[in-house]
């Protein structure tokens, strides 16, 4: 087969959770298991970092990898989901796994994982650790796919763990409370390894200290204590005053990279405590170049300038409780918004949340599990919402794109979904 072949046959012949959602999640990690030995859990050659959270996870997964490239460390970075190539998936150094590789791991080894039926993510996880220890990885970056206690990523044994935040998402599979959801992510925390919780609540902070307390790890609570005095916006970065490594200029520039910046800053000195050669030099370098030196996209992701143009892949109520004041604090003429959604979010509490002052452009990415264009019309009008729909993501920020004056700001967002359609042809 060749690579497109390949990738149409992992694509159609397991279980995809940006197709079909829910029935892709296949709790329990026996095919994990089943996997990893018969590949020889290659996860136990290199070390790991394994990051967990709502919101945030990968761009803390992204930072701590470029930060470790910085230092001159090979390392392996496991994310999802991809936006435009599959191979994004699975990096070492920031370059995207071997075509090759793919094609031949299918090939020579479908005859043992055919049988076990395994989810996408099942059967691209034990790709992710077979390419990194194949390829000799020092250590990789591993952020988990969804939940945490019953991640088929769990199987590794990590030198740090993050937890960067908790709030509503994937309820049906995690909980319907805060304290359920935590739990699940708290799944992640291994026996005397440290665990840093990004944010934490009065909901949330009982289950990550009474985990902690019986696995006997080392908690971080890095909220209680700000690493930068403040932050200070210029055009394409952001700098953090005062931290321990001196200003930063950070790459990343959205409202809720704020948290993750204080989150990555104390796991830089976790990481450097526990003998991780990691120079200042390396920590500027990392902040300010990840996009560049690991691949990142679509965070807060500047497209156009004139009219500006931006993308995020925020898609939850957590993540939109940051996009939203950051919308409204654009300076610009009119707020164009091009917004598709899936249907299993909850739709009407990010709806409430967006901004009524705006002209919006309604859509639906090209996954089965979209909310067509029309329904996302009738709901947001109930929340003062009103709008266009356009059959396609690339038609709607066109139509937003023609009806702009230079000094509009566009953006384009609801899912990563569309993040990924507006890539894939931008």
């Amino acid at each position: 087969m060749t690579y497109q072949e390949t990738i149409t046959y992992l694509f159609n012949s397991t279980p995809l959770f940006q197709n079909i959602g829910q029935g892709a999640y296949k709790e329990g990690l026996s095919n994990t298991h089943a996997l990893d030995e018969y590949f020889g859990h290659p996860h136990r050659t290199f070390r790991t970092i394994h990051v967990a959270g709502t919101n945030g996870k990968g761009s803390c997964s992204h930072t701590l990898a470029s930060i470790l490239q910085s230092a001159g460390y090979k390392v392996g970075l496991y994310t999802s989901p991809h936006l435009v190539d599959f191979r994004e998936r699975i990096r070492v150094n920031g370059t995207p796994v071997d075509e090759e590789f793919v094609i031949d791991f299918v090939a020579q080894h479908r005859h043992f994982f055919e049988p076990l039926h395994p989810s996408f993510f099942e059967l691209t996880t034990a790709m992710a650790l077979h390419y990194f220890s194949q390829q000799q990885v020092e250590v990789a970056v591993i952020e988990v796919g969804l939940g945490g206690r019953l991640d088929c990523t769990n199987i590794i044994s990590p030198v740090l763990c993050i937890i960067t935040n908790i709030s509503f998402d994937h309820t049906g599979l995690l909980g319907d409370t805060l304290s359920k959801i935590a739990s699940e992510k708290a799944g992640i925390i291994k026996p005397h390894t440290p665990v840093i919780i990004g944010e934490h609540t009065g909901e949330t902070l009982p289950v990550f200290m009474h985990e902690a307390e019986a696995q006997q790890a080392p908690i971080t609570l890095a909220q209680d204590t700000l690493l930068y005095t403040n932050k200070e916006s210029h055009t394409d970065h952001d700098i953090y005053r005062a931290t321990p490594y001196g200003d930063l200029r950070v790459q990343l520039r959205g409202f809720c990279q704020e948290k993750n910046v204080n989150t990555q800053l104390h796991a830089i000195e976790q990481l450097r405590v526990r003998g991780y050669d990691i120079s200042e030099e390396a920590i500027h370098k990392g902040f300010a170049n990840v996009c560049q030196l690991t691949g990142l996209m679509g965070r807060w992701q500047e497209l156009s300038t004139s009219p500006r143009l931006v993308c995020d892949t925020g898609h939850n109520i957590g993540g939109f409780r940051y996009i939203v004041p950051q919308l409204q604090a654009q300076p610009c003429k009119t707020l164009r918004i091009v917004f598709g959604m899936v249907n299993d979010k909850d739709i009407n509490g990010v709806l409430a949340l967006l901004p009524k002052q705006a002209t919006y452009y309604f859509t639906q990415a090209s996954v089965p599990r979209a909310l067509d264009s029309e329904s996302l019309q009738s709901l947001a009008a109930r929340h003062g919402l009103q709008g266009a729909t356009y059959p396609t993501v690339q038609s709607a920020t066109q139509a937003a794109l023609n009806e702009a004056d230079k000094d509009d700001f566009i953006y384009v967002g609801g899912s990563s979904f569309v993040v990924a359609d507006l890539l894939a042809t931008w």
